[in-house]
């Protein structure tokens, strides 16, 4: 199977070279540019499997670097890591509908890193089919798309399910309700925020008699979260 290849957009030599060396030794091909014109040429020569993304680049910023890639049919579905020292849940939150699949904040560790790119690498692969997603005793597979608490299913609506798989491979991150009516219903389906709460409130009805309704999070002001963190 050929090495993944990861572009690293960062004007920081120093992390630049961290990285470099963490991807490589986890197989990964990677290549560095240090602002948005050299990675731009660098994705028209080779398109990568995924882009690490500096949030403060010289030039243009990677937030607008970001939202530009996503416009743009060639690299519309590329995936994108952002980098950012800005560790404000606001900041997350513009970081998220930039069009980025994650986040990282500075500073990261090699191993955190490598299993970000891992799991944002896995989401679109064919392997995903195969996990089991868990939280607590909560299960989710993927497979079967089957959800059990111990030994009991959960029976719940499509919607239901599609909100709990995406939360359960998004954890500790806040999505708006305007994300996730992209993210699980799909940017071409016209329907109002409201849906969301809806079909939140749905979800935990189901989660509710087994203890798991407290892992979706209200977050006032931002929309909501997966997290096994009270």
């Amino acid at each position: 199977m050929n090495a993944k290849h990861i572009l690293i957009v960062e004007d920081e030599q120093p992390i630049r070279e961290m990285v470099m060396f963490a991807l490589t030794s986890a197989g990964y091909e990677a290549e560095e540019a240090a602002d948005s014109r050299q990675a731009q040429a660098s994705i028209a020569e080779h398109l990568p499997d995924l882009v690490l993304l500096d949030w403060m680049l010289p030039g243009i910023s990677g937030i607008d670097f970001a939202r530009r890639l996503k416009k743009e049919e060639l690299t519309r579905e590329l995936p994108i890591i952002m980098l950012t020292a800005r560790a404000e849940e606001e900041d997350k939150v513009q970081g998220l509908e930039s069009g980025a699949d994650d986040y990282i904040t500075k500073p990261f560790s090699p191993r955190e890193l490598v299993a970000r790119i891992r799991a944002v690498l896995r989401r679109g692969g064919p392997a995903a089919e195969d996990e089991v997603l868990r939280a607590n005793s909560l299960c989710l597979d993927l497979a079967s798309h089957r959800v059990s608490s111990g030994d009991t299913l959960l029976e719940m609506g499509p919607t239901e399910y599609r909100l709990l798989e995406f939360f359960m491979s998004h954890p500790e991150r806040v999505y708006s309700r305007g994300q996730l009516l992209d993210r699980v219903w799909g940017s071409n389906v016209y329907v109002e925020e409201r849906t969301v709460d809806v079909h939140i409130r749905r979800l935990r009805k189901v989660l509710e008699p087994h203890g798991h309704d407290a892992l979706i999070q209200t977050v006032r002001g931002s929309g909501y979260r997966f997290s096994t963190r009270v």
